[in-house]
């Protein structure tokens, strides 16, 4: 199974989506995972290499990797059927490269913030993906959710949205996403995203890996 993390916006959160479901997969689900890494910052490969240096025991393998060498990674990946490989998209949308890339995905996951930015690059991302890719489910998750902000256009937001996919119930703003890394979920935030991980996994993870 392949499941693309993306938005063309920079700061919507892919990177850390990608460390959490990683990690939730491995440690509460017990699934064999690979993420590649092809964002330009290099952000989880970056906290993967760290912790090597620590000689921590990795939880799954994290391999740098851009468009071009992406066709004979998921060759190799795929001969595994119990494998979940979980992509880091980069934050463009004007590289052919990247058709192969939506073209495998079988579940699209797309962290957001409701902010106008946010919002028209979100609506972009989802109506690029889903003209090369309209079979994998769509999945729309609400990002840095600040409790004392009111978002007076979520409404407005959510319906359009839904026109592509589904949305998930938010994730509140806290501190500590910032100390997430390749091997653990700091304890703290566990209450905050485990409902939200445990929804994607049971509602299209599970369903998809049994197609």
């Amino acid at each position: 199974m392949v499941i693309l993390i993306g938005n063309q916006k920079g700061g919507a959160g892919k990177s850390t989506l990608t460390l959490l479901l990683a990690n939730y997969l491995t440690t509460v689900r017990g699934r064999r995972v690979t993420v590649l890494d092809m964002d330009y910052q290099q952000s989880i490969a970056t906290k993967a290499a760290k912790a090597e240096i620590l000689e921590n025991e990795p939880l799954y393998e994290v391999i740098p990797s851009d468009l071009k060498h992406f066709p004979m990674l998921l060759k190799v990946l795929g001969k595994n059927h119990e494998e979940i490989v979980l992509i880091d998209l980069p934050g463009k949308m004007d590289d052919d490269g990247l058709i192969p890339v939506f073209l495998s995905g079988d579940v699209i996951l797309c962290p957001f913030n409701y902010d106008e930015f946010s919002v028209d690059s979100t609506l972009l991302f989802a109506m690029v993906t889903q003209k090369i890719n309209n079979r994998a489910p769509f999945i729309f998750v609400p990002n840095r959710i600040k409790t004392t902000v009111k978002y007076d256009t979520r409404l407005e937001v959510d319906k359009v949205l839904q026109r592509f996919g589904v949305i998930t119930p938010g994730i509140a703003d806290r501190v500590d996403f910032q100390r997430i890394n390749t091997l653990h979920i700091p304890p703290i935030i566990l209450p905050v995203v485990l409902p939200i991980l445990d929804l994607i996994y049971e509602s299209y993870l599970l369903k998809e890996g049994a197609k």
